[in-house]
């Protein structure tokens, strides 16, 4: 006699396991799939769902239907995105790779200033001295 496994999945658990993830309150989901607060609590507590109602809840909550269907009583839900592999990060979904070292043109501006900081004073000494030549003579 084989003993296979069978799987037990809580379609209304699992619907309300989502909505409290992606933080939907009840009501708000329920005016979402046109049925009462009262209505999608009871949909919550059933163990089987009618697809039309699957569909509806899925499409509110931007999730695949398997989703509810398929995930079991005792899984977790872990959300794993791995967008850094192919430099999917931040900036408004625009990559930024330079080219360049950043450090190394911030170096090189500091020694742009410092150059023209260093002809600015170059430049007062010599009006400094032609002043003290004036005065001496």
């Amino acid at each position: 006699m084989d003993a296979t496994a069978v799987k037990k999945n809580n379609h209304g658990a699992n619907a309300r396991r989502w909505r409290e993830w992606r933080d939907v309150k009840q009501d708000a989901l329920a005016d979402q799939i046109g049925v009462s607060q009262a209505t999608l609590s009871g949909y919550e507590k059933k163990s089987k769902l009618e697809p039309e109602v699957i569909e509806k809840i899925a499409k509110a909550l931007d999730i695949p239907e398997e989703a509810i269907t398929e995930l079991g009583e005792s899984t977790s839900i872990n959300i794993f995105s791995g967008t850094w592999q192919d430099n999917a990060y931040g900036n408004n979904g625009q990559n930024y790779n330079p080219t360049f070292n950043p450090l190394e043109k911030v170096v090189e501006l500091y020694e742009r200033l410092l150059k023209a900081e260093q002809e600015k004073v170059a430049m007062l000494q010599e009006i400094v001295e032609g002043k003290k030549e004036r005065s001496d003579s």
